[in-house]
């Protein structure tokens, strides 16, 4: 489980911190193709990760012909390398930098049985070296090795292009994306998820199915409301954890205007979820508010929410436990927050542009400025002084990415959309916490959503990760995700 980060005073959480991938590492060779290619394309590629902060995991050049793989024994020995450190590594890269031998490749997958990524690169050739001596043919060996591994049925992920030298920016690039590929994987597989309260029964568009997100690996741990409310009743005002979450909670956001009997209501509810989750072990959280915590507590959980979500730690509201799985995807991708809004409105007559909004607790990475105000809807119904503690602001521009996923009840599979667009610097007047959007093709996307009959609940986050958690979630995971490209045909 993710430690719970505590909120440096004063200070939104931009990059979230993360220990450094460790990835296995396979040296193809082919014997009749030139040895010292292989020797010279191990060193290139561990130079490559190294610079990245990426620790390899690879034989070393004593345990094979150049530590590469060619031979069954040679395979052999790299699967039992990469099964010692079962537990650390979260991907693999196969490079060839000569045709590479693709039954020994495949061999060490199969017998090393990691069920992580697999990342496949083949060095170019260069014209002026096209002799016997130092000829590559990685271009063709990468298609050879490719085959094998569909034979095998074997997951793997390809590069941008065919064929890319390890010390390139595009191969730089592409690492960067196979670690948010592996993150997502590794992160959603084992996940544990905290539902705190009953579902509210006017969101009948959160239902979703325990037994298949069991079936993925998710399984989900449940708190009821009356357990919160129990617990908080046990702590006094002066426990270390609740004056310790008050100072939290002050130095998070302004609280100018607010009663302190709420704030101190906030730190209590802070507090009893954060040690309930460290108990459960429990990594993120959808949480009751829908009107139960207002009426027989007296505050919203937004802010309280909003600093979980800010330190890694996403949390969604109305119990929406798929939801919540859209913004931990995006947040492993990224290595930033995500929130959880509703796509709201329309915004003018422009196609491409909606309303993204919640109540809020969008954490305070999402804001230009925020401050801590009470929560206009539902005041109307069980009035003001019990519904202090929304996080309100407009939220600042910046590239976006989407994701929502599903439990597909009637399919029995996981299903969901992933895409990209914009946060913009469109004016809004309004309540909450809410930014204007512009997604290519939006009106296409609404279509799907509707069609599809998906929840009207979407994950955000500011990144462009709309491709890594893509390739996790369908390749590695067998859901059924939509990538909605813009204006492409048929998107």
């Amino acid at each position: 489980m993710q430690a719970f980060a505590e909120i440096a005073p004063g200070k939104a959480m931009t990059q979230l911190s993360n220990p450094p991938m460790v990835f296995g590492v396979i040296v193809g060779n082919r014997g009749f193709f030139p040895d010292h290619l292989a020797r010279s394309g191990r060193q290139e590629m561990l130079a490559a990760l190294t610079a990245k902060g990426i620790k390899p995991i690879v034989l070393g050049e004593n345990d094979s012909k150049h530590g590469a793989v060619e031979t069954r024994q040679e395979a052999a020995r790299c699967a039992d390398l990469f099964k010692k450190h079962r537990e650390e590594i979260g991907g693999i890269v196969v490079t060839l930098p000569n045709f590479g031998d693709e039954r020994a490749i495949a061999e060490t997958l199969r017998m090393a049985n990691l069920g992580v990524p697999v990342l496949m690169q083949a060095t170019p050739d260069t014209p002026s070296k096209m002799t016997i001596r130092d000829r590559r043919d990685s271009f063709c060996g990468k298609m050879s090795a490719c085959n094998n591994l569909a034979q095998y049925g074997i997951p793997y992920s390809l590069t941008t292009l065919h064929t890319e030298a390890p010390n390139s920016q595009q191969f730089q690039n592409d690492l960067d994306w196979f670690q948010s590929v592996c993150r997502v994987v590794k992160g959603l597989k084992k996940l544990r998820i905290g539902a705190i309260g009953a579902r509210p029964a006017a969101f009948n568009t959160v239902r979703y199915s325990e037994k298949l997100l069991e079936s993925a690996g998710i399984s989900v741990e449940t708190l009821d409301l009356s357990e919160v409310m129990g617990r908080i009743g046990r702590l006094k005002d002066s426990d270390t954890s609740v004056v310790e979450r008050l100072k939290a909670i002050r130095a998070y956001v302004s609280t100018n205007g607010i009663p302190e009997a709420a704030l101190v209501k906030m730190a209590k509810l802070g507090a009893v979820i954060h040690t309930w989750m460290q108990e459960t072990e429990v990594t993120i959280s959808a949480i009751q508010c829908w009107t139960s915590l207002e009426e027989f507590f007296g505050v919203v959980p937004c802010t309280v929410m909003s600093m979980m979500s800010d330190s890694g730690l996403s949390s969604a509201c109305e119990v929406d436990v798929a939801g919540v799985i859209g913004m931990h995807a995006l947040q492993l991708a990224s290595q930033t927050p995500s929130a959880l809004l509703d796509w709201n409105n329309n915004y003018a007559d422009d196609p491409d542009k909606a309303v993204c909004f919640h109540c809020s607790n969008l954490p305070k990475h999402f804001f230009r400025d925020v401050r801590m105000d009470f929560q206009e809807i539902i005041a109307g119904t069980v009035g003001k002084e019990n519904t202090f503690g929304t996080c309100v602001g407009q939220v600042k521009s910046g590239p976006m990415s989407f994701a929502r996923f599903s439990t597909n009840d009637r399919e029995g599979k996981m299903s969901g959309y992933v895409g990209e667009g914009e946060f913009t610097d469109d004016p809004l007047e309004t309540f909450g916490g809410a930014g204007v959007v512009r997604i290519p093709g939006l009106q296409k996307l609404l279509r799907f959503i509707c069609e599809r009959g998906f929840e009207h609940h979407v994950a955000a986050n500011f990144s462009t990760t709309a491709s890594a958690v893509h390739e996790a979630t369908t390749r590695y995971l067998n859901w059924d995700v939509h990538w909605h490209k813009g204006d492409a045909p048929g998107c």
